[in-house]
């Protein structure tokens, strides 16, 4: 009897008491007992199951239960998977490969690279066991634009980007029947990237404000003087506009700052040319990503409160620093091949975290931080102690936080609403499996709520706890089959007591607006 995962529609082929009429189909899928027929156009083959376009719609079909007739019909043995990756060029030339190479290495394949031309390439996994080919990872790298447009035309099975799905395309996405791509099963933070000002090593300037930047690429600033630096024109670099890594800095520092870019900005495609550009002119102003600066210096992020803010692996991991960027993968509700299956499971694996971290982007691996590493940050709650933030205060929070240490797990929301942040919603995940596996039994979790610093203090605390008890039951809820009897999970908040930076920015509003993770 044939099986078919959406029940509803299942129902309706019984209802049909005919045969379907063939139109010009690829395909027929018969049940062995040949009582139900389904014609249709095959759209893919994972080695288990059929998708197959019908006058019903898209539908899965186990291949167990059905043959297969008709020129589409794949050649089941031996099987080969095929998985299409298209968008950003800085993942799949980069971060993607080494990931391959690394879950080749763990499951016995050999993986060869095969190039097509200067955007299309292949990664082929061979059994070393037999020498037969298992899997073909076709990579089309280009920009996260290209990614989603190659997704709603079904020339995908997975994005890669450097940006979040835009509300447009997830509507799109929805309508070509690729389900809700909002939802836990269609995306994931696969590493950590931030977007980061650099100059040449030559440049006197080393720290500049995030206001500062964005009116330099607004072409509000146009010499180095109003910098602290020498009296010469600002040369502005930036990666081009198609690129996903420019719509991110698009989203986190001009749109803050309500600017649009200036027309007199030199483009580059690719990352390593933007790097070489302005490690080589010492009048130049770059944006790149934290694991393409290369020979360039890194600007701090400064605040006119005195905070200070340096991008380094444990601060965007944290995301102190405020301009992160996550790399995402983007996948449809439909299933993909075994072997692609593992693949996603060996990328949230510590063996993957490791890979991440060589090849220069920002694993996921959760840190516990003890209090004497963490820098400024209880000399900044010292600095903003007054009347909103009494003595007696600051002296609770010692108290309670001394004896622990921080997770570099954090949870921040999206400007202007109570909706955590897409590597917040990736971290209730990966908090959740951590309670799942036992990782944290016989011990105690504190989630700690930090707020900005506007309104009352009193109500800013109010604002910070019931935050930070939202995290704690999202993470609960996610941690399905935990033993929550065996962790301790409890709950306070400081509200402005411990600012990240200035509260006189958007940016620094953001960075305040918190919840973190105390272990002990």
């Amino acid at each position: 009897m044939i099986t078919i995962i959406r029940a509803a529609v299942l129902a309706a082929l019984f209802l049909c008491s005919a045969t379907l009429s063939a139109w010009a189909q690829d395909v027929a899928l018969s049940s062995r007992d040949g009582k139900i027929e389904l014609s249709g156009t095959l759209l893919g083959f994972d080695g288990e199951f059929y998708r197959v376009e019908t006058e019903y719609g898209e539908l899965t079909v186990d291949s167990t239960g059905v043959q297969c007739e008709g020129p589409g019909c794949p050649n089941l043995d031996p099987f080969v998977a095929e998985l299409q990756l298209s968008g950003s060029a800085t993942m799949g030339e980069v971060l993607m490969p080494a990931l391959i190479d690394g879950f080749a290495q763990r499951n016995g394949y050999t993986a060869v690279r095969e190039d097509e031309d200067e955007h299309r390439f292949t990664y082929r996994l061979i059994d070393e066991k037999n020498e037969q080919t298992v899997a073909l990872f076709m990579f089309r790298a280009s920009n996260s634009d290209e990614g989603f447009a190659d997704l709603l035309a079904d020339e995908a099975d997975i994005v890669m980007s450097l940006r979040e799905m835009r509300p447009e395309e997830r509507v799109r996405a929805r309508e070509a029947g690729l389900g809700d791509m909002t939802g836990l099963n269609r995306s994931r933070v696969l590493s950590l990237d931030a977007v980061v000002p650099v100059v040449s090593a030559s440049n006197p300037v080393k720290q500049i404000s995030p206001l500062m930047l964005a009116r330099a690429f607004a072409g509000k600033v146009t010499n180095w003087q109003a910098l602290g630096g020498p009296d010469a024109p600002i040369d502005l670099h930036l990666p081009d506009t198609s690129s996903g890594l420019a719509q991110a800095i698009s989203d986190q520092v001009m749109r803050p700052a309500t600017l649009k870019f200036t027309d007199d900005i030199t483009r580059h495609a690719r990352p390593a040319d933007l790097a070489e550009a302005v490690a080589n002119d010492s009048f130049a102003l770059g944006i790149t990503s934290y694991a393409e600066q290369r020979d360039t210096d890194v600007l701090t992020l400064s605040g006119s409160c005195g905070f200070a803010l340096d991008a380094s692996r444990r601060t965007i991991k944290t995301e102190d620093y405020p301009l992160t960027a996550p790399m995402f993968l983007y996948f449809p509700a439909r299933r993909l091949p075994q072997v692609a299956r593992e693949f996603l499971a060996f990328t949230r694996s510590p063996a993957a975290q490791i890979v991440i971290r060589r090849a220069g982007f920002v694993d996921q691996t959760p840190e516990e931080i003890p209090v004497e590493d963490q820098g400024n940050r209880f000399t900044n709650a010292i600095a903003v102690a007054g009347p909103e933030i009494t003595l007696e205060e600051l002296q609770r929070m010692n108290a309670a936080l001394k004896p622990m240490a921080r997770l570099s797990t954090s949870f921040r929301f999206e400007a202007g609403s109570v909706r955590l942040d897409a590597q917040s919603r990736s971290n209730v995940q990966q908090l959740a499996r951590a309670l799942e596996v036992g990782q944290y039994d016989a011990r105690r979790l504190l989630f700690v709520g930090f707020s900005d610093g506007q309104g009352a203090s009193f109500a800013n605390r109010d604002i910070a706890l019931r935050r930070a008890e939202a995290v704690r039951q999202a993470v609960i809820t996610a941690a399905v089959t935990a033993n929550l009897e065996r962790v301790t999970l409890d709950l306070d908040a400081f509200g402005e007591a411990m600012p990240m930076a200035c509260d006189d920015t958007a940016w620094g509003r953001q960075a305040n607006r918190r919840v973190e993770v105390w272990v002990r």
